[in-house]
């Protein structure tokens, strides 16, 4: 490598201006990546500059943490090294600063105090690496690739998640968090086959919703989707309605009926709540399972069908078949393929987006101008725990929209005890705390967005709206990068 026998620090700036220099267009469109040194010593940016542009990095400096949390703010980049020792502001606060703002960001620490301690500090607090000056070039040079390697294998990661929920119809599903973009991985590469799935989840997770969509994506798209909660139907009712019967079978079976079995037949049969079936209609269950195969109750034909089982429990099925409650070989026979859905609890920044999903879905249900959440009621759904996961929320939003008497919904509309009064809000995941800046911030954007809307991007009006003064409103779009579209004013 070019001048990677030159010891990391110590290149002059004499030895720089003999290097040859990448012009601002070939810099910036670099395919390597993209590098952020954020240094208050002029010789070290040039160093690090030239050294990293010969390699073919697009580089950025900054001589302070203002100058570079700016050039974050404004663009992206796949590795930021960044200086412990700053004129405005220490390294590790600007480190927490950038975690906050993108949480995924490739830091490496570059310091002339390069203890142990600040080491493990910088580690602590989320830095993908820590240098001491004078450095190695070749190391440096090798820290820099495999921080690069790792951010562009992560972003490719999700942008092909969030493809795959484009290109399948999970539209009815909301969610961009990690958690539920595995799930619509999972549910792109489960679909196609004919194999039973399992879903696992806490009541209210949309496990059918999940179903829906595997089946919508399917071989089976065109045939029935039909769902049956096992828990609401009496055992007795529910074999009759899963394999029907022939007339005179029980005192009230005066007609032959169907049942959901060939309903479904050539579909997907959705059983919900499988743990509250009976021992005797989980075998009949395995028989189909087993032999696709079944008779109606009381009669003497076997009728052949066709169907793709997805069943869902928000209990322990191996715990049951432990406790003798549920047939351990129809579970084997179900646990094909197991999908377990997050709560709530663990895809915070979802909230946000389900909010807004249902402030929609209830305003126009009730005939009324769209519904838009305050800040200060957003803050409490963010950070509750939500025993009942998307349903209670589903809930929640609906109460507030049908007690609205205005198109602001604030805390004063929602439960007692989401908002802590009278009672003490649950506190937030140990590991979901360090995300509520940056899921405040999207809704602080949204909201924002949604008022210059309604304002026809008159921002004058809208600032008079929020109650808050222009220059008030101008810095938070400023500082939310939010596009003012004045074309759309009238």
């Amino acid at each position: 490598m070019a001048g990677s026998e030159i010891a990391g620090s110590e290149l002059t700036m004499s030895d720089v201006s003999t290097i040859p220099r990448r012009s601002p267009t070939e810099n910036a469109s670099a395919s390597a990546g993209r590098i952020l040194i954020i240094d208050d010593e002029a010789e070290i940016r040039e160093s690090l500059e030239t050294l990293l542009q010969l390699e073919g990095y697009g580089v950025a400096v900054a001589a302070s943490a203002a100058e570079g949390l700016s050039h974050i703010g404004e663009s992206t980049f796949d590795v930021v090294l960044l200086d412990l020792a700053l004129p405005d502001k220490n390294g590790m606060d600007v480190l927490a600063e950038i975690r906050l703002l993108h949480p995924q960001q490739a830091v490496i620490m570059i310091t002339a105090y390069g203890t142990v301690e600040n080491a493990v500090r910088a580690m602590q607090s989320g830095a993908t690496n820590f240098i001491q000056k004078p450095w190695d070039n070749e190391k440096l040079l090798a820290d820099v690739r495999a921080a690069v390697a790792r951010q562009k294998a992560e972003e490719e990661n999700i942008q092909l998640k969030r493809a795959l929920k484009q290109r399948y119809n999970f539209e009815n599903i909301v969610g961009k968090s990690e958690p539920m973009l595995k799930i619509f991985d999972l549910i792109a590469q489960v679909a196609p086959s004919r194999s039973t799935v399992l879903l696992q989840g806490e009541s209210g997770t949309g496990k059918e919703l999940i179903a829906k969509a595997i089946h919508l994506n399917s071989p089976r798209r065109d045939r029935s989707f039909v769902p049956v909660n096992s828990g609401s139907t009496p055992p007795d009712l529910l074999e009759s309605t899963l394999f029907g019967h022939v007339k005179g079978a029980f005192t009230s079976a005066i007609t032959s009926k169907k049942g959901l079995f060939e309903v479904a037949d050539r579909g997907t049969l959705f059983l919900d709540e499988i743990g509250t079936m009976s021992m005797d209609t989980q075998a009949k269950i395995l028989r189909v399972l087993q032999d696709r195969k079944f008779m109606h109750l009381g009669g003497v034909q076997e009728i052949q069908v066709d169907v793709r089982i997805i069943a869902a429990t928000n209990v322990d099925l191996r715990q049951m078949v432990r406790e003798g409650k549920f047939r351990e070989d129809l579970f084997y026979r179900l646990n094909v393929i197991t999908l377990d859905l997050p709560p709530l609890r663990q895809r915070r920044e979802d909230i946000p987006l389900l909010v807004q999903h249902f402030l929609q879905k209830y305003s126009e249900e009730n005939d009324r101008p769209r519904r838009h959440i305050t800040t200060d009621a957003l803050r409490p759904l963010v950070s509750y725990n939500w025993p009942g996961n998307v349903r209670e929320l589903e809930n929640t939003v609906e109460r507030a929209v049908v007690l609205s008497s205005d198109s602001d919904i604030g805390p004063d509309l929602l439960p007692d005890h989401i908002v802590g009064r009278g009672s003490s809000v649950p506190a937030l995941d140990a590991n979901s705390g360090a995300t509520l800046f940056s899921i405040m911030e999207d809704c602080e954007r949204q909201i924002i967005v949604d008022m210059l809307q309604k304002c026809g991007w008159n921002q004058t009006e809208a600032a008079e709206r929020f109650h808050v003064p222009l220059s008030t409103l101008n810095q938070k779009i400023k500082r939310l990068a939010i596009e003012i579209k004045k074309k759309n004013r009238e």
